[in-house]
């Protein structure tokens, strides 16, 4: 830290290179590679400390000096790179007034920018970027320093507006302003025909507005920019087509992460040297341009995350330098156009939840160059998995799930020994597990599930060292479970929905294995069994017609359907016996339409829910069949699964509905985040959920989202998403429910409703509920998410959106709304903040809440933004809930990134 002493010349500070610092009494420090030595011999520049800058020679051994040179020469560059330098910056480094240029770039300088720095009117490069500057840009900052050529504020803390006074700069060059929290409106860029390097990414800027790209047209006065970048703000509206304008030397143009919307302008197509073309998470719709393909310089092309449709344009072929390609989470349909297989750079591929159809074409499953991921999950490709696979022998990921693949699981898989995440799970395999994926040595997820794969699981999955999750659930796989390597942990193993297999851990809850004698005995039980059958079967066609006659005099038992077949059918009778006769103490949830009850069905010993429709209550039987109409071709792994239907009669000759599900171990996210216990849990100890619990919680509800928006056979609205709709199961994985209120969409891009499903009214909740269901719109998946929005500022700020907390002219989002960024730590969740503290406390354990308030704070205000954006009241300005869940799993893996 400089403390009382003052800086009085520099050479540059770090890279081997000196600097001096002297005060009054003439004492001297020197500084060589950022560390503060004592001063001593090799010290090559020094000064007076009386306020004027003069450069010094001077040499000597030890302590003694002599001065070589008494010519005073005024300094004019300060440059103070990575020293690691901490405190304020001192206001005395403004005071030569020849300073051409101040860089200190690179410190953990903090506060404010001293007033003395920002009125040298002779500075024409000032870098103050990756420190921990606060405090807002001056007013008259572009008339006070009228010749700057370089301006960086990047990697600080900055708020406010970028001045409207920077349109002064005309001879800038280079603007670095990114990775800050300036907010406001962009001013004009109109006068500065020199440049050529436009940072202002990573901030606040926009309102989602249609005003908020008025300045892009600007800067096709600066005939040689090269770099234009405005991602990951709020700025919104359509992109002009001015863009077209600007210089051919641009060569990244990133509009990534806005609320951008409208057709991608086809005046990009004319930016032909351009290397990076970055316009991910917007709203973008239309098709791509099929011009794209004269940017044959391109590197990276990103534009996954909007609305786009119509096919893949073939021209993207032409791109044969390019190296990354992402074009998933649209609407694109067709085929994956073979042209593809030209880009012999391509080393990431990312064509994930679309609509693309067809088979996957050899040439480009094939194509060696592909490094880092291949992504074609989510899709509707059939057929057998080329076994071209096997050329993919560096890939790292590879992910082919939830298509229609068929046939085995390809024997070249096991050539890809460079991959560590293969998921495949989804699909239609069928056999084994083929021997080769031993080679997989560095697995770290596998991902199988939801496929018809048979047979034992193989040992050599438990040799595997490095696995961080397994998952071959819901497949038909037979025998012993494995005990070794991953298995010997069930939270990373998941082989649930496998009826044959047996042993493993207790946790797998799994009946032991029986030996191979005793199979024998019971293969020859049933042989005799099978004789006797045939002996008694001409007894029982006799009594067939004898039965038949008496059921007709017996009062007929309810009529039952099962929505699974491993699920036999139920009865009244039985569902009677499963809740002790609907006793309160099983009563787990009462809803609009009925109630729901735990119950153990005694055949079995299943742990079930059960819900009873109030069919005296309007609506229910409608909600009955809704639900049941929504459910019974749904399948995903965060949707609550139905187990079976109960439609007959009681007792009492009444009419008798009810819906049998799965039984979620931790009940609803209401107990969670409210707590007002059900009077059979009213004993319970107070739960709290962390903060990777909800944000997993809240990636699981996007995806469930997104399955029923844009995966489904026919997309389904699931009109009243909110807590106690969602049901935690053992592992605090989340489930939806509740689809009494579900509507259908005709048509995958159609917003027409099918009212023959719907319940009574579409209002959902109050305070969960849409503005523009209000005002008579039809349901759309816009208001999904803005339940989503509302339900996700609920989870992290622990209010819900009727709490007394606000009054007529505040709500939730406003709440929100109006606390960001700044003081997202006064409107969290007090437990959240107990946590955060718990581990920030000496004693505590050390952990990712305890490195700095930034990095907390920095994921609370994403979390909050993506629920602000989501509750929008304008329909439009929405995101879509597939970038809501990239955008969550990004903060995941910052964080794990951060150990």
């Amino acid at each position: 830290m400089i403390g009382d002493w003052r800086l009085v010349a520099t050479v540059v500070g770090g890279r081997k290179r000196q600097w001096a610092i002297a005060d009054g009494g003439w004492r001297w420090l020197a500084i060589w590679d950022g560390r503060w030595v004592a001063a001593s011999e090799g010290l090559r520049w020094a000064g007076t400390g009386d306020g004027r800058w003069w450069s010094w020679v001077v040499a000597g051994e030890g302590r003694r000096w002599t001065k070589a040179d008494d010519d005073p020469q005024p300094v004019e560059v300060l440059e103070l790179t990575e020293n690691n330098l901490d405190g304020s910056i001192p206001e005395d480094l403004g005071r030569p007034t020849s300073l051409d240029s101040i860089i200190v770039s690179g410190n953990r300088f903090s506060g404010t920018i001293p007033s003395s720095l920002l009125n040298l009117s002779s500075l024409t490069r000032f870098d103050v970027g990756g420190n921990r500057i606060q405090g807002s840009l001056p007013a008259d900052l572009g008339l006070t320093l009228p010749n700057l050529q370089f301006f960086s504020i990047a990697m600080n803390q900055f708020g406010g507006p970028i001045p409207p006074s920077v349109s002064n700069w005309t001879k800038l060059e280079v603007i670095q302003a990114g990775d800050n929290k300036l907010s406001g409106k962009v001013p004009s860029f109109g006068n500065m025909p020199w440049l050529w390097h436009f940072a202002i990414f990573d901030n606040q800027l926009g309102s989602g507005s249609y005003e908020d790209l008025s300045f892009v047209c600007s800067l096709a006065n600066s005939t040689g920019l090269e770099s234009f970048g405005i991602g990951g703000n709020r700025l919104g509206g359509a992109l002009p087509k001015c863009i077209g304008n600007f210089s051919h030397s641009l060569e990244w143009f990133g509009v990534s992460e806005n609320l951008m919307f409208g057709a991608i302008p086809g005046e990009i197509g004319s930016l032909v040297n351009l290397n990076r073309l970055q316009m991910d998470v917007n709203k973008f719709s239309g098709e791509v341009p099929s011009n794209f393909g004269n940017l044959q310089n391109l590197v990276v092309l990103q534009l996954i995350d909007n609305n786009l449709g119509g096919t893949i344009p073939t021209s993207l072929g032409n791109l044969t330098k390019l190296i990354i390609l992402s074009l998933g989470w649209n609407n694109f349909h067709g085929k994956i156009p073979l042209d593809l297989s030209k880009c012999q750079s391509l080393q990431s591929l990312d064509l994930s939840n679309n609509n693309l159809g067809g088979t996957i074409p050899p040439q480009l499953i094939g194509l060696s160059s592909i490094t880092i991921v291949l992504n074609l999950s989510r899709n509707h490709p059939s057929g057998v998995p080329p076994m071209e696979v096997g050329n993919l022998k560096t890939l790292t990921e590879l992910d082919i799930s939830d298509n229609k693949l068929v046939g085995e699981i390809p024997n070249s898989l096991g050539d890809c020994t460079g991959l560590t995440t293969p998921r495949m799970g989804g699909n239609f395999f069928r056999g084994s597990i083929p021997q080769s994926i031993t080679s997989l040595g560095g697995i770290e997820e596998l991902d199988l599930s939801c496929n018809n794969l048979t047979g034992q699981i193989p040992e050599f999955l438990a040799l595997f060292r490095s696995p961080k999750f397994l998952n071959l659930s819901y497949n038909s796989f037979e025998g012993m479970v494995p005990r070794g390597g991953v298995f010997k942990n069930a939270t990373a193993t998941s082989i649930i929905g496998n009826d044959e297999l047996c042993g493993g851990l207790p946790a797998f809850h799994l009946p032991k294995c029986t030996s191979k004698r005793s199979k024998r005995r019971k293969i020859h039980i049933l042989v005799s069994s099978a004789c006797a059958t045939f002996v008694i079967l001409g007894i029982a066609l006799v009594l067939v017609f004898l039965y038949l006659r008496w059921l007709k005099k017996k009062v007929k038992e309810p009529i039952s359907t099962s929505m699974d077949d491993s699920c036999p059918n139920i009865s009244y009778r039985a569902l009677l016996k499963a809740t002790d006769d609907f006793s309160s103490m099983n009563l787990i949830g009462i809803g609009n339409f009925g109630s729901v009850y735990k119950g153990i069905l005694k055949e079995n010993g299943t742990t079930v829910a059960v819900k009873v429709l109030h069919l005296v209550h309007r609506g229910a039987l409608k909600s009955f069949l809704a639900e049941c109409e929504a459910l019974k071709n749904m399948k995903h792994r965060n949707l609550l699964k139905i187990l079976t239907v109960c439609s007959g009669i009681d007792h009492q000759q009444n009419d008798f509905k009810a819906l049998v599900y799965e039984y979620m171990e931790n009940g609803s996210l209401e107990r969670w985040l409210h707590s007002n216990p059900t009077p059979s849990h009213r004993n319970e100890p107070t739960r709290t959920l962390n903060f990777f619990q909800r944000i997993n919680i809240a990636i699981d509800v996007a995806s469930a989202l997104d399955y029923l928006h844009h995966r489904c056979h026919i997309p389904i609205i699931h009109c009243d998403l909110k807590p106690s709709n969602i049901l935690l199961d053992a592992e605090m994985v989340a489930h939806v429910g509740d689809f009494g209120l579900a509507k259908f969409l005709l048509g995958s891009s159609s917003d027409t409703v099918a009212n023959r499903t719907s319940s009574v009214g579409i209002g959902g909740t109050i305070g969960y509920a849409p503005p523009e269901y209000t005002m008579g719109c039809k349901v759309s998946r816009e208001g999904d998410v803005y339940d989503y929005g509302i339900l996700l500022l609920e989870m992290f700020t622990g209010l819900s959106p009727t709490d007394d907390t606000f009054g007529d002219n505040l709500t939730l989002h406003s709440f929100v709304a109006e606390a960001l960024p700044k003081r997202v730590l006064e409107i969290t969740d007090r437990i959240l903040l107990q946590e955060r503290e718990n581990h920030s406390s000496p004693s505590g354990p050390q952990h990712w809440l305890s490195e700095s308030d930034g990095i907390y704070q920095e994921c609370l205000v994403t979390v909050y933004n993506i629920g602000v954006v989501c509750s929008d009241e304008v329909p439009g300005r929405r995101m879509s809930i597939g970038g809501v869940a990239n955008q969550l799993q990004k903060i995941v893996e910052k964080l794990f990134a951060r150990g």
